[in-house]
């Protein structure tokens, strides 16, 4: 391959993106060399097993993917603003189309969402990490490497183009020739391990690691939505994982499991990506709502309303949405009696959500509430999600299905659901948490901007995308005639989608302003919380959480604390014993460095590269096998000194 074959040239955007890469390159080597981190990056961060640094990084992670994401978005919607655009050519623009979908579901929301996940439900259950601290670190680096290995494409052999479904046979190598589709594969693949190996880790952290008296009746209700969304991951992914495999096979190996040529089938294709993709969206969806009811029970100073209702519609949504997955090629041709269950399935996962919805409802009457930026992220929420779940009802008639499928109309569906559901839930997440992250709030008042910056620009952005699609815009089209009568509502569209830009950087401002000027937290309890993870006597906790394990007797655990009088784990009634914690690792971190060696091997064909990866990933794995390290023990004198009794 030549050079110029194998670095993507010839685009302005694509030589600012190289530009970019290597002066932020080389401006994190100055940095880390000039202020001599080099060895505290590695000792506090690469080689962490703490549970609580491994979700920040998450965080940094779908930050940094969401501004990719965004940055894509934003170059579609410019190309869409007018009629006749050459901002973008088609290929171009069905790269950044591509990349766009597969980067927001796959490399955002999912790891913003795992991240919170990590930091918190340990804490709320009263645990001291996860139940595998190595193979959570597996998880993370595994995950980081595929999403580098994707977002590569953009510079370095060219992106996939084939949809972020990569359906058959667009995404063959006779339509989708070069490296770009092998990117999809591989990145996704690689990501995929750590999301499943997450899955496994905290189904066993929830079950076994849970602190005495907390029973599954008494576990928070964003522990509760944790652990059926990794039930999902566990029963889902694997269906990611084949489906992938026998793609590479057929783009690398000449087999014929997708492609017609061989008696394939393309269709299958488009059932194994749904079966998998529908979980998917639960997957993203169900940490959310968890998040939405720790917000709305703390700053309504109540109870969750019918929380036993709450756990059951979440087990519900779950495992509908194994069964609703036709709904996404309705007009595929399966024929009007499977058409017809598939539509009944899936107006079905309707009522345990509106249950949802009516409970929070339900929790604010008469509560005595506090409009916090992680309380107004949660009503801007309900607003937004129910105008797309009414249209989801809409789409799921399949007589309807057929109008509405391949237009706009569809594209504002999902972004109603996906950003009022997810990305809200994430900034809402992100306020609420972030003093047990960094030992201060962000500020209120930019973040109350920031809420209504991006609101307003989401509804000005999506909105006007349901009557365009009512006018007939087809979806997946990268321009339009002046005659079509789309013109007004595309430039609308592109107003909201900037505004909702200009609020992502006032989010990443008030990140560094709090930094620099909001007061430290003198106390691990800024909400007046009524979980767990509030209970720790300083803002950010120690890497051992608690100094001893609380002893829980009810529901809403720190709460029922407080009321009662009782000092809770701030000054530990019990005696102090040694803690036994794992030791940090950096064999995760080489190990998943193979995986991305191996990964980029696969994609160019270069198998020499491929397999060493390969073997590498294996020599990691029979070195931990031999590892003799047991961990260590946190000392009585080091806990009582955290405690300020030394």
């Amino acid at each position: 391959m030549k050079w110029d074959e194998f670095f993507v040239t010839g685009d302005p955007l694509i030589y600012g993106a190289d530009v970019s890469i290597v002066l932020t390159f080389a401006t994190l080597v100055f940095a880390l060399t000039y202020f001599k981190k080099w060895g505290w990056l590695w000792r506090e961060w690469i080689t962490t097993v703490d549970h609580k640094k491994i979700g920040i990084m998450y965080l940094i992670s779908a930050i940094m993917m969401l501004f990719r994401g965004g940055v894509d978005a934003l170059l579609m919607r410019t190309q869409l603003a007018a009629p006749n655009a050459e901002f973008l050519n088609a290929d171009h623009y069905n790269q950044i189309f591509t990349t766009h979908g597969t980067i927001m579901i796959i490399f955002m929301a999912m790891p913003f969402l795992i991240g919170i996940i990590n930091i918190v439900v340990p804490l709320q259950i009263g645990a001291r990490d996860v139940a595998y601290p190595y193979l959570n670190a597996v998880s993370f680096w595994t995950f980081f490497m595929g999403a580098m290995l994707f977002n590569i494409s953009f510079v370095i052999g060219g992106s996939p183009e084939a949809g972020w479904t990569s359906y058959m046979p667009l995404a063959s190598n006779e339509l989708s020739p070069g490296p770009g589709q092998n990117y999809y594969i591989l990145g996704l693949q690689i990501s995929g391990i750590g999301t499943l190996l997450t899955g496994i880790n905290f189904i066993v952290t929830i079950f076994k690691l849970r602190a005495p008296g907390m029973s599954l009746l008494r576990m928070p209700m964003f522990t509760w939505s944790s652990l059926v969304t990794s039930v999902i991951i566990v029963f889902a992914f694997p269906i990611l994982t084949v489906a992938l495999a026998l793609m590479m096979f057929d783009r690398l190996f000449g087999s014929h499991f997708f492609t017609l040529a061989g008696e394939g089938m393309d269709m299958l294709w488009v059932n194994l990506f749904w079966l998998w993709g529908h979980p998917e969206v639960y997957i993203v969806i169900l940490p959310a709502f968890g998040i939405f009811s720790e917000i709305i029970s703390t700053f309504s100073r109540k109870n969750l309303f019918g929380y036993k209702a709450m756990v059951f519609s979440m087990v519900i949504i779950a495992g509908l949405s194994f069964i609703v997955w036709v709904h996404h090629f309705f007009t595929m041709g399966s024929g009007a009696f499977v058409n017809s269950v598939f539509s009944i399935t899936t107006m079905a996962i309707g009522i345990p959500t509106g249950v949802k919805i009516f409970n929070w409802l339900l929790t604010m009457y008469k509560g005595r509430i506090k409009f916090t930026t992680p309380m107004l992220w949660t009503l801007g929420f309900i607003v937004n999600f129910v105008i797309g779940g009414v249209t989801g009802v809409m789409l799921s008639m399949a007589a309807a299905d057929y109008q509405y499928h391949n237009t706009y109309f569809l594209v504002a569906h999902f972004h109603y659901v996906l950003i009022a559901g997810t990305v809200f839930a994430c900034f809402a997440g992100l306020h609420y948490w972030y003093p047990k992250m960094f030992g201060h709030r962000l500020n209120e008042k930019i973040g109350k901007w920031c809420f209504w910056l991006f609101t307003i620009g989401f509804n000005i952005c999506f909105m006007p995308m349901y009557f365009l699609g009512l006018a007939g815009m087809p979806r997946r089209v990268y321009t339009y005639t002046a005659g079509s009568g789309w013109f007004s509502l595309n430039f609308i569209a592109t107003i909201g989608a900037f505004l909702m830009g200009f609020a992502f950087i006032l989010l990443i401002y008030n990140i560094y302003y709090s930094l620099r000027y909001e007061k430290r937290e003198l106390s691990g309890d800024p909400w007046d919380g009524r979980t767990l993870e509030w209970a720790t006597k300083d803002a950010i906790p120690p890497h051992y959480n608690f100094a001893v394990l609380p002893n829980v007797t009810g529901l809403d655990a720190f709460w029922k604390m407080k009321k009662d009088g009782h000092p809770g784990t701030t000054e530990p009634a019990e005696a102090i014993v040694p803690i036994h914690m794992p030791s940090n690792s950096g064999k995760p971190f080489i190990m998943s460095l193979f995986f991305f060696i191996s990964g980029f091997g696969f994609v160019f064909e270069w198998y020499g590269m491929a397999i060493a990866g390969l073997v590498g990933v294996f020599v990691i794995l029979i070195l931990r096998s031999l590892d003799q390290d047991k961990g260590y023990y946190v000392s009585v004198d080091e806990i009582e000194c955290d405690l300020g009794k030394k």
